[in-house]
This record gives structure tokens, C-alpha cells and sequence, in this order.
């Protein structure tokens, strides 16, 4: 029944992944250490004890034990002080947001969600992607993200971990890729109908020669995406096809990002009406009295 099901995240493909795995693992071991004594023992007390087993000890005045409490709170609070120093490390040595150390130059690559689709925006190559991103394999890659939809979740299983993309916000995401293949990478933040369809692959070239074979292609494509491509692209769309995109807008990310920054025009409160006759000054042609009734606010005919 299983064989179908691919258990990515137990296969990583990049050193960020693969040190997520092992922490996975080392917190599993470590609580099973505490939940596989407790199975046993509750199967050994119910065996024991049961009642047709007469050789039991009976101590119905029985307590306190020192000897216990000291097993079952020493041994949890041990584990639990180096599950904490483990996963401590592991948070700042895991932060999306930390560079990878790599004599290799990184790649920056920027992500906008929408809704349901995913664009990628390469400002050094000067090109765009829909639903499809490339980089070369064992090369860092810098993902700048935000989101231009409701808010969403950006994931390559088997590179990292998730981070959120986010409207007028800009997160970071660093990893690399150990070997060339396709990975899957999908949206994991329920947004709606076309959730389940907000996917795309995330191709690790082989070399760095492969990758920028593969920008000269997406160069000769003859769409561009300018600000009013990107204003087609913004509404809600099932359509995951992929699109190259030969030349962008300059600062079209920065411009997604400030549009939900820039500030609002003020709102000045309403007047307090009066119960009084007033002209109103755009039907005086026709010498209408109009007034204002104090509870609706509105104008009643006169």
C-alpha cells in the first residue's frame, strides 16, 4: 500500500536537508528512549499484577520511593537538557536566513509567490521563470521571497526546510544542492482552490556551464515581463504551465514588495450632524432643501 509513497525528507539532497534529517532523528531517539520503557513496563505491571497471579506482592500502604521518583525525573530531565542543548545548536546552525559556507559564489534568486503559481525572478541573469526554477548543483543559492497573494509557504523537500512568503515582507531561504536532478518544491500554506496545484520543479544543473546554457535558451524566449505582463500574471490562476520570461523589469521585486508598504491616504472622520437645513451645494440650480437626519447620516429630500 505504501510503495507509491516517496518519504522525501528521509532522502535529503543538500547539506541543509540532510543535518534536518539528522535532527529529526536524533529527537526521535532520544524520546523513545522515555516511550519504549514506558510501553514495556505497562505491559510487564498488567501482566504481574493480573489477577490470577497469586505470587504478587500486595502493599496496599505503599507510597513513596525514592529510588523511583529519582528514575522517572532524572531520566526525562536529562533528556529533555540535552534534547534542548541539541535543538538549541541546531536552530542557529539551520536558520534559513545564514549564508551557506562555500568558496562558490551564491546564486540570488527571487521568489513571488501568487496565487496559485510561483514566479522566479533571477536579477543578475536578468530573466524569469513560472513555475520552474534552475540552478547549478553544489552551487548556494540565495532565495529572496515574498508574496503578492494571500499568504503562503515556500518548500524544496529535499534541499530545506519551509519559510514564509508574505505580502509587503521579504524572507530568506539559503541552500544547495548535492547532486544535478529535479526536485519537487511546492506550496505548503493551505490559500485556497488551487493549493493543491501550487508546485514546480527545481532542476540542479550538473555544472555551472550547463546552467548558463540553459539562461542563453531562456534569453531567446521572446516574452517579457514588463509591469503590465506582471499585472496579467497577479490574479488568481489553476494554470501551472511553465513560462520563460528573456528580460524583466528592473526592480520589479522591490516594486511587489512596496506596493503593499507605501502609505494609505488618510481617513477623516465625518462630521457630527445637526438637525439643520442645509443647501446642498452642488443642486442649488435646483432650489432644493435638503436635510440631515442625525441618525443615518444621510440626506432626506426636501
Amino acid at each position: 500500500m505504501l510503495s507509491g509513497c516517496k518519504m522525501a525528507i528521509l532522502n535529503p539532497m543538500g547539506p541543509i536537508a540532510a543535518q534536518e534529517k539528522h535532527l529529526m532523528i536524533v529527537a526521535l531517539l532520544l524520546m523513545l528512549i522515555i516511550v519504549i520503557p514506558v510501553i514495556i513496563i505497562t505491559f510487564v505491571i498488567a501482566y504481574k499484577y493480573r489477577a490470577s497471579n497469586t505470587k504478587a506482592k500486595y502493599l496496599p500502604e505503599f507510597s513513596h520511593s525514592a529510588k523511583l521518583e529519582a528514575i522517572w525525573w532524572g531520566i526525562p530531565i536529562i533528556i529533555i537538557a540535552f534534547l534542548g542543548s541539541v535543538t538549541w545548536r541546531s536552530t542557529h546552525t539551520l536558520d534559513p536566513y545564514r549564508p551557506l559556507d562555500s568558496k562558490v559564489t551564491p546564486i540570488t534568486i527571487q521568489v513571488v509567490a501568487l496565487e496559485w503559481r510561483w514566479l522566479f525572478i533571477y536579477p543578475q541573469q536578468h530573466i524569469a521563470t513560472m513555475n520552474f526554477v534552475e540552478f547549478p548543483a553544489n552551487t548556494p543559492v540565495n532565495f529572496v521571497i515574498t508574496s503578492d497573494a494571500p499568504m503562503n509557504s515556500f518548500m524544496i523537500q529535499q534541499l530545506a526546510g519551509q519559510i514564509y512568503a508574505m505580502a509587503g515582507m521579504q524572507t530568506q531561504m539559503h541552500l544547495m544542492a548535492d547532486k544535478p536532478g529535479d526536485y519537487y518544491g511546492r506550496s505548503v500554506s493551505f490559500s485556497g482552490d488551487g493549493f493543491a496545484n501550487m508546485q514546480f520543479i527545481a532542476r540542479a544543473a550538473p555544472t555551472a556551464a550547463a546552467f548558463n546554457q540553459w539562461v542563453k535558451s531562456v534569453q531567446n524566449s521572446p516574452n517579457n515581463l514588463t509591469m503590465a505582463s506582471y499585472t496579467q500574471l497577479v490574479p488568481a490562476s489553476k494554470d501551472t504551465s511553465v513560462i520563460e520570461y528573456s528580460n524583466v523589469v528592473d526592480g520589479l521585486f522591490g516594486k511587489i514588495m512596496m506596493k503593499y508598504m507605501m502609505p494609505m491616504p488618510a481617513v477623516v472622520p465625518p462630521q457630527k450632524a445637526t438637525i439643520n437645513t442645509q443647501y446642498n451645494s452642488d443642486r442649488d440650480y435646483h432650489h432644493h432643501r435638503d436635510l440631515i437626519n442625525p441618525v443615518t447620516n444621510k440626506l432626506i429630500k426636501g
